[in-house]
């Protein structure tokens, strides 16, 4: 460290200059009800139950994958056979969103794609059992995503009918040669 340095305190005007900068530079807070930040890409937030639309039901068929990859293990499905059809039907299906870490694996993982983490940010629970997801309430939260959408949604991992290929992001490309 050089004499002048130490003597005109150049390193500390710096960092104040840089501070008053910032400080004054753009808003920083935002006021939150009236005004919202936009959602990242890729944000994870409530969980939902995919609803076809054709049918009304979920889509789930009970493969158990979603529970199986879940690392804190709070995906719990029940399946029972069907008599007639011989299909697997769930019968409960629950999250428990406060073990959840919102890593994404569930929908990652989900052939039929029936669950989606949404957009949505802004839920609270006075009790647990507020923020314990049953089938209902999963369907609910879909249901709630898809009216207050402004746009199409988009999930990166599947396409829904609907959303025209030129609105989809570009497929990624190997690199040559490897």
């Amino acid at each position: 460290m050089s004499l002048t340095k130490t003597i005109f305190l150049t390193e500390i005007a710096k960092g104040l200059a840089l501070t008053l900068k910032k400080l004054f530079s753009r808003p920083v807070t935002v006021q939150y009800p009236e005004e919202r930040k936009p959602v990242a890409p890729g944000f994870r937030g409530r969980h939902a139950l995919v609803r076809d639309p054709e049918t009304g039901r979920d889509r789930c068929i009970g493969c158990m994958r979603c529970a199986k990859v879940c690392p804190s293990q709070c995906i719990y499905i029940e399946t029972e056979r069907d008599p007639e059809t011989k299909r697997r039907v769930v019968t409960k299906y629950e999250i428990e969103a406060l073990r959840c870490v919102y890593c994404g694996y569930c929908e990652e993982v989900c052939p039929v794609n029936a669950i989606v983490l949404t957009e949505f940010y802004e839920y609270v629970g006075y009790t647990r059992e507020d923020l314990y997801f049953d089938r209902e309430r999963l369907l609910k939260n879909w249901d709630e995503f898809i009216v207050t959408q402004k746009r199409p949604y988009f999930n990166p991992f599947w396409r829904p009918r609907g959303i025209p290929e030129k609105m989809l992001p570009a497929p990624k490309r190997k690199a040559e040669g490897v």
